[in-house]
C-alpha cells in the first residue's frame, strides 16, 4: 500500500477504505466477500443459567457438572455462567437508586464473575479453570492438556451498555453473551442450560397452557413477538446475523442425559436456528 493526496488534500493510504466514511452501504458490503476464519469450529459453549441452575445450590449443579467433565473426552466445551438471583437483586436496587443501564450492566457483570469463580473451583481437581475474556484468544492452548475453562457470560458493554428500548435492564445479558463468545470462536453450536424443557409460547410456571416450541427459525420466533421468553431477544438478534453461529439449544439440565446428547447435536428441547 502507498500513501497519495486525495482531491480534499489530506495524505491517505491507498486502500479499499480510502476517503471513505465507513458508512456507505457498498463499501460495507464489499467486507463481507470472504468467509470467516473460524478459530474453534470444533468447540461447543455451554452457559450453565444462574437463577435456573447455580442458584439451586448442590443438588442441581453438581450433576451437571459431573456430566460437562465427562463430556469433556469427546467434546471441547467452554462453560460460561449467568448471574441468576443476586444480579436481579442488584438490578432491584440500583434501578430504585435511579442507576442509568450501563451501571446496570456493570452490576450484573460482576455477579457473573462470581459465579464463574465458584463453578471453576469445583472443577479444580477436575481441570476446570477460570479464565477471562482476555484470555479467550488462548483457548485453543487451553484445551490442548484437556482444561476446562470456564467464563463470566455477561458480554463486556458495561458503562457503554445502550439503553433499551423498554425500561432500564440492561438488553445485553449472559445468553447473548454466551452465543457472542460462540460467534466469535467459530464455535460448532450454544447450548443454553435452563430449568425448562425448552422455549414456551409463554412462561409455563405462570401458565398452565403455556406449550413447547421444539424448533423454530430465529426470524419466525422474532415476528411471534412474544410477551416472555427463555432467551433474551438481543439473542436472537445476533443470530439473525450470525456468520458462524446457525443455532442454538435449550436444554433442560436437570433432566440427567440432556447435556450430553444436545453436545452431540441432537435436539431435546429447543432448537433455534437461522434457515439456509
Amino acid at each position: 500500500m502507498t500513501i497519495q493526496r486525495d482531491t480534499s488534500g489530506r495524505l491517505q493510504i491507498d486502500s479499499p477504505f480510502m476517503g471513505e466514511s465507513m458508512m456507505d452501504k457498498s463499501l460495507l458490503a464489499s467486507t463481507d466477500t470472504e468467509p470467516i476464519y473460524r478459530l474453534m469450529p470444533d468447540l461447543i459453549v455451554v452457559k450453565i443459567g444462574g437463577q435456573s441452575i447455580i442458584d439451586r445450590g448442590r443438588t442441581a449443579l453438581m450433576p451437571i457438572l459431573d456430566e460437562l467433565v465427562e463430556a469433556r473426552r469427546s467434546h471441547k466445551i467452554l462453560i460460561a455462567t449467568g448471574g441468576g438471583t443476586r444480579a436481579r437483586h442488584a438490578y432491584a436496587i440500583a434501578t430504585d437508586l435511579g442507576m442509568p443501564t450501563g451501571v446496570l450492566a456493570e452490576l450484573g457483570g460482576s455477579i457473573s464473575k462470581q459465579n464463574a469463580l465458584m463453578v471453576s473451583i469445583l472443577l479444580s481437581q477436575r481441570g476446570g479453570i477460570q479464565i477471562g475474556h482476555d484470555d479467550l484468544v488462548k483457548l485453543p492452548n487451553y484445551m490442548m492438556p484437556g482444561i476446562l475453562p470456564v467464563t463470566h457470560a455477561m458480554p463486556p458493554y458495561g458503562l457503554f451498555e445502550r439503553p433499551p428500548a423498554l425500561g432500564r435492564i440492561p438488553p445485553h445479558r449472559t445468553d447473548v453473551g454466551a452465543f457472542l463468545l460462540a460467534e466469535v470462536m467459530g464455535a460448532e453450536r450454544c447450548v443454553l442450560i435452563k430449568d425448562e424443557h425448552g422455549l414456551y409460547t409463554a412462561d409455563p410456571k405462570k401458565d398452565p397452557t403455556a406449550t413447547l416450541i421444539p424448533e423454530i427459525d430465529v426470524n419466525e420466533l422474532l415476528a411471534l413477538d412474544l410477551n416472555d421468553l427463555a432467551v433474551e431477544r438481543s439473542m436472537l438478534e445476533s443470530l439473525q446475523t450470525a456468520r458462524s453461529v446457525r443455532e442454538v439449544f435449550l436444554v433442560n439440565g436437570l433432566v440427567r442425559g440432556n447435556i450430553p446428547r444436545a453436545l452431540a447435536g441432537e435436539n431435546v428441547g429447543t432448537r433455534i436456528y437461522v434457515k439456509g
